[in-house]
């Protein structure tokens, strides 16, 4: 593949989906987390999933299309509320949740993505979210060390990309979406729109294209498995 020219198939990324990885996306319950590609997962048939990012979507959209069907092993996230099928799973034992505050979370993506191995936080001292994480006294006071996140596999979502994967994400789709795509190994992009290098603003650009592997354009939601669901 032309090292300036990233776009691919939808169907040419399914195989960078494999069992047992950590798929680290992007995304505010179904702002910002990328549709086609949440199919192209579905689709892949790939379980045993470790799942990081801010939630864990709704039941019938986002990341929580791929929690629903029991295929994650594990999730990493700020918050589950918005699925209660992620509750459940939970609950039963089938589903290993580990929750970080959405400040801390996000840090701890951008701290994997820069090479940093983590940080101190105060955030946390004296609660359950200190149990089991390493306890730091710095100059008399006690702060968490939290461990930088990393991933096998990211997937984002951005409005609009050249063929290198320069990106420009819509408003508060950005949230999380920059911090995926450095901290994982592999970063697949879904865009809305995709333009020739060179057609960016240079001060329009959110995120540069050394971090992105592969780009696919966006088929948008698949209303129809809403609706069935």
């Amino acid at each position: 593949m032309d090292s300036f020219n990233k776009v691919v198939e939808v169907g040419e990324v399914a195989s960078k989906f494999f069992h047992g990885m950590t798929l680290m996306f992007g995304g505010f319950g179904g702002v910002g987390t990328p549709p086609t590609l949440i199919d192209c997962l579905i689709e892949s048939e790939v379980s045993d999933v470790h799942l990081i990012g801010n939630d864990a979507g709704f039941p019938w959209i986002g990341i929580g299309k791929f929690v629903v069907l029991g295929r994650a092993a594990s999730l990493i996230a700020s918050h589950i509320g918005s699925n209660p099928v992620a509750g459940q799973l939970m609950q039963e034992g089938k589903l290993v949740v580990e929750f970080s505050p959405q400040g801390i979370l996000v840090e701890r993506m951008r701290a994997g993505g820069s090479g940093i191995p983590g940080f101190a936080s105060e955030v946390g001292i004296g609660t359950k979210l200190s149990y089991e994480k390493p306890v730091l006294d710095i100059d008399g006071k006690e702060y968490l060390f939290e461990s930088a996140l990393t991933a096998d596999v990211g997937i984002v979502h951005a409005r609009k990309a050249d063929r290198y994967g320069n990106l420009v994400f819509n408003k508060t789709a950005q949230n999380t979406n920059p911090y995926v795509a450095m901290a994982s190994q592999t970063t697949i992009v879904e865009a809305e729109q995709i333009v020739e290098v060179g057609s960016l603003e240079p001060d329009e650009i959110h995120l540069p294209g050394i971090y992105i592997n592969f780009i696919i354009p966006s088929e948008g939601i698949n209303w129809k498995w809403v609706w069935e669901t």
